[in-house]
């Protein structure tokens, strides 16, 4: 019989042996036994926008016929692994049984993976699962008698709608520590577990400290308790690594690969451990699908001083070709043979980097009882991943080109659309997403925008589900955060705009935040600035009747990557690397009355030499879409800041109308009007 496949009618699967025969007929890189090890790991990756990429692992170029009957194949696939508890009650029953037989008293669940990272694969989706809580950051911990949810302030009003209260504690994650709540309740003679992959030196060495005051102690499981009840877990994902071309990436791998084995000579390191798969990303110039919305692939490196490299990666992301784009000078290995190569640098008593932010308790471990020599520091590759070369810097302007000529597509629409009622949170979004698809180059978002219409628009981090999804209401206020995932370039907007009349009120907290935008996007600063010495100019205006947002200012923006990427970023919270050219970050202030509206403004910026101050820097802004004019009050307005937007909405209506239809560019052409 036929099946369905992400919506999609697939053909009848006609068998094994059909199969089987047109693999040997195609001369497949498997056969049917490899493919069924396979196709786990295959429905494990996010489908995203290219659903059928993984095809190309089983055959470089398939027939209709071979496609047609993998696409079949994959569609009949069903997940093995007995069901797992299915009310939060019965995950925590289930966890808390598992503590008392490892003899443990409580247990650390982060939001990370191996990695570290934000992005994560459906496998290590842990929080999620053992809570209902479903943003970027987070962390709980599961005593016998008590547990606890810790979220920064982007996601103190979605945790209080995914968690059960009754169950878990909210706790806020910067001004409440864990460490603070695990002093307090763990108990003397308290077994406090961490799974060492899923957390960083610093990390432990917190929980640690609070353990030890609270006279019990922190136990580095083997096995990790929550996955031994999570029994139909997912494996981890197999999805096609490739290649990033050169006229996108601007530099060479090998040319990469032998400066930052350079820079380790210099510095006295044999090797560095590469734990962020967006530093590996870019080291190889390969791109990947393990995780939603950010092309990369997970698994670790070895960078040698040489410049050669250890990829320890599941070979079967790897086609023919992109083994040789790598070349003869990049290892790649199994996830397996890791352990053994960090036992190797140990044993030729090597100095290795690695970096504390990113590298899990057990690989410090691991090379220190090996005999390696540890020096921490900062991953090799994200300082200069983070300075953009002129290529990368051209290729997220022209994405940025294309980008806002979507969102001024989809502005157009709405401000038509939304008046006349009817339109709901998730039609809004699917609209804009229709115009990105359209886009040259486009391969997936950046993230599941955020489509906040009235009070939603208030949940910083919000996520637009069928049960949460709002009508757009008249004289309300619309908040609509999204961004693009092209081959030249990541793009990431945030745009408010008024439906019907704004209040008085709306249109001042509005024009605040834009005058904080302003003041960035315009701010000179001398080099060894940091961003965290920048963040008040886009507050003040907050500042100075009172108000204020509980996130960040700017984080950093990746090349056809990940779209929060450091070291750089803008807020409160101190920053000791310094901002320089080629660069690009967010520009985004924000204000958000609970219960009522949000208001975010977000373009993106690159950080740019100044012409005739050679120890001044300032931002260029990429990012070209309207700001809207009818939330401004112009009386708030200095008159530098009006002619700022009046000269930001000419570049963007001179820009942006060539690729616009005739109504788009009518539309265009009044909402940037000069004020």
């Amino acid at each position: 019989m036929s099946g369905m496949q992400d919506g999609r009618k697939t053909e009848a699967y006609q068998g094994d042996a059909k199969l089987a025969g047109l693999l040997k007929q195609q001369r497949a890189f498997t056969d049917l036994e490899g493919l069924k090890a396979m196709i786990p790991g295959v429905a494990a990756a996010p489908a995203g926008d290219r659903a059928d990429d993984w095809i190309h692992l089983v055959t470089p170029e398939p027939t209709d016929a071979v496609k047609a009957q993998l696409l079949a194949f994959r569609a009949g696939f069903k997940p093995g692994g007995a069901p797992s508890p299915q009310t939060t009650a019965e995950r925590i029953a289930a966890l808390r049984a598992e503590l008392k037989r490892q003899n443990l008293t409580g247990f650390v669940i982060g939001r990370g993976d191996e990695h570290q990272g934000e992005y994560v694969p459906k496998r290590a989706e842990r929080l999620g699962w053992i809570s209902g809580f479903t943003g970027s950051a987070g962390l709980a911990i599961v005593l016998l008698d008590r547990a606890a949810i810790f979220v920064d302030g982007r996601y103190t009003l979605q945790v209080r709608d995914e968690v059960d209260t009754g169950i878990f504690e909210i706790q806020h994650l910067v001004n409440d520590p864990a460490e603070r709540w695990i002093e307090a309740h763990l108990g003397k003679g308290g077994r406090l577990g961490i799974d060492p992959w899923l957390f960083t030196v610093d990390q432990a060495r917190r929980f640690a400290d609070g353990a030890a005051k609270a006279g019990g102690e922190l136990v580095a499981v083997e096995t990790n308790p929550l996955d031994a009840v999570w029994t139909d877990q997912p494996p981890a994902p197999i999805a096609p690594v490739t290649v990033q071309d050169l006229r996108f990436a601007g530099q060479s791998a090998e040319e990469k690969r032998r400066a930052m084995g350079a820079a380790l000579s210099a510095d006295g390191l044999d090797a560095a451990v590469i734990t962020a798969p967006d530093s590996l990303a870019w080291l190889l110039n390969i791109r990947g699908g393990d995780v939603p919305r950010t092309p990369f692939a997970l698994g670790f490196g070895l960078l040698h001083k040489d410049g050669h490299v250890d990829v320890f990666m599941d070979p079967r992301k790897f086609t023919p070709s992109v083994l040789s784009h790598l070349g003869n000078e990049v290892s790649v290995q199994p996830r397996e043979a890791f352990s053994q190569a960090l036992e190797t640098l140990g044993q030729a008593k090597a100095q290795v980097g690695l970096d504390a932010m990113t590298a899990g308790v057990w690989i410090r471990d691991r090379l220190q009882k090996s005999g390696a020599t540890i020096r921490v520091g900062d991953d090799p590759c994200a300082l200069p991943k983070a300075k953009k070369n002129a290529v990368e810097i051209e290729g997220t302007r022209t994405a940025h080109r294309r980008d806002g000529a979507a969102v001024s597509r989809f502005l157009s629409w709405f401000a038509g659309e939304a008046p006349k009622g009817g339109l709901t949170e998730i039609g809004a979004a699917e609209k804009l997403a229709e115009f990105r698809r359209k886009n040259e180059l486009f391969r997936d978002f950046s993230f599941d925008s955020i489509s906040g219409a009235g009070p939603n628009g208030a949940v910083v981090h919000y996520k637009v589900s069928e049960k949460s999804s709002r009508k757009v209401e008249l004289n309300s206020i619309y908040l609509i955060d999204s961004g693009g995932q092209y081959l030249d370039g990541t793009t990431d907007i945030t745009r408010t705009v008024a439906v019907g009349t704004p209040t008085a009120e709306m249109k001042d907290r509005f024009t605040r935040v834009l005058k904080g935008h302003i003041a960035l996007a315009t701010v000179k600063f001398p080099k060894g600035t940091t961003g965290s010495s920048l963040d008040v100019l886009a507050r003040r205006p907050l500042w100075e009747v009172g108000l204020d947002y509980d996130h960040g200012t700017g984080h950093g923006v990746g090349s056809y990557l990940s779209v929060h990427e450091g070291p750089h970023r803008i807020s409160k919270a101190p920053n000791r690397v310094a901002l320089e050219p080629g660069m690009i970050i967010s520009n985004e202030p924000g204000y958000y009355k609970t219960g009522e509206y949000g208001i975010r403004i977000e373009n993106l910026i690159v950080v740019q030499p100044v012409e005739g101050q050679p120890n001044m820097l300032q931002f260029e802004t990429i990012t070209l879409a309207p700001i809207d004019i009818n939330l401004v009050d112009r009386t708030l307005l200095t008159a530098d800041e009006v002619a700022w937007l009046n000269a930001y909405h000419r570049r963007v209506r001179e820009t942006l109308s060539p690729n616009l239809d005739d109504a788009t560019k009518a539309w265009l052409a009044e909402a940037t009007r000069p004020i």
